[in-house]
């Protein structure tokens, strides 16, 4: 069976499992364009490079070109998450169970985005696929453990290298630019930084998009074969679905976020925002080509926490980064259990 646009509006009219499946995860990322995508243009808001307004809007362009367009080249992080549960035999069971996930991944979002906490989309969906699949199949066989490990590897991407290289970039633009005339550099680096957060927004659309293009592919596929195996190819008025979803996102949501992760963090001048937003397109960059799934709010805010530890240690708010923290290591069982719950109340009554 094919999976182009006619086939799949026919199978969505006869099939109220698929309809709700595509619009939970639509709904997912949704809410992941309002609570993740701000987290890419924060510090250009932050060093008044750019107004919220205009800013949110660039960020929602560069979401869909970032996932309409990498998506075409490398569709990695997108094989990563289809790969890494396994539902089982029984179809019904399984879709029921991926409903489950993307409710829990919608729950946690809205309740972070509501008090203003920058909470890894990317986590969430992870521990939801994870909970559910585990409900599902009674332990941990239906975990791909090969896959699971990458994100492990995306965690260290983001924490160790997203602040040494915020460190890093920040101490050699010092040095490279002490004897510049200091109003000359800071025009350069406000028009640097707004192109670098563009470039952190782009590689969000193709991270975090290809993680939610690949669980609507997978309910697709569920609905339509039974089957999710092997290796996929992503339909294009898919992947244009998908994106101009979280460009909606982007564009309806996102100042509490700013406001967190631009403005109250950190105090930075526009080179430094510019650091935060380089080294976040490197990290960002290198997982997101080799398949490694990574949080763009996780790998932005820990590189703005190392281009405020380059000047002063003091020059961080541990304590609001102690707050971010503990939800990022909140998210996995968390969101994981809420999931996990889910499963177990949508059998019941599904």
């Amino acid at each position: 069976m094919g999976f182009d646009l006619g086939s799949f509006v026919a199978a969505l009219a006869g099939d109220p499992v698929l309809a709700l499946i595509v619009v939970l995860t639509l709904g997912a990322t949704v809410v992941n364009g309002a609570t993740d995508a701000p987290n890419a243009i924060a510090t250009v808001v932050g060093t008044k490079a750019m107004r919220p307004g205009p800013a949110i809007a660039m960020a929602a362009v560069c979401n869909f070109v970032g996932l309409a367009g990498i998506t075409m080249i490398s569709s990695a992080v997108a094989a990563t998450i289809f790969k890494m549960v396994d539902f089982g035999g029984d179809n019904h069971a399984a879709l029921v169970a991926l409903a489950a996930a993307m409710v829990a991944i919608i729950v946690w979002g809205v309740v972070a985005w509501y008090f203003g906490i920058p909470t890894s989309q990317s986590h969430s969906l992870i521990a939801g696929i994870t909970g559910a699949a585990i409900a599902l199949q009674g332990g941990l066989a239906g975990v791909n453990g090969a896959e699971w490990m990458k994100v492990v590897y995306g965690l260290a991407i983001s924490t160790v290298l997203g602040f040494g290289t915020g460190w890093l970039f920040t101490r050699l633009i010092k040095r490279t630019c002490a004897n510049a005339n200091r109003r000359k550099a800071n025009e350069f680096f406000k028009w640097a930084q707004i192109i670098s957060g563009a470039g952190v927004a782009i590689l969000h659309g193709a991270q975090d998009g290809q993680k939610f293009l690949s669980l609507c592919m997978l309910g697709i596929m569920l609905a339509m074969t039974g089957q999710s195996g092997g290796d996929v190819t992503f339909p294009f008025w898919l992947v244009l679905l998908v994106s101009a979803v979280m460009a909606l996102g982007t564009a309806v949501g996102g100042k509490k976020i700013i406001k967190s992760v631009g403005m109250n963090m950190v105090k930075m001048e526009q080179y430094q925002g510019f650091s935060a937003c380089l080294s976040a397109c490197f990290c960002i960059g290198l997982a997101t080509f080799t398949g490694l799934p990574v949080s763009t709010t996780h790998t932005k805010t820990t590189a703005i926490m190392g281009v405020g530890a380059e000047k002063s240690l003091r020059n961080v708010k541990w304590g609001l980064a102690g707050r971010m923290v503990f939800t990022w290591i909140l998210t996995f069982p968390g969101c994981g259990l809420l999931a996990f719950a889910f499963t177990h109340l949508f059998l019941t009554f599904f």
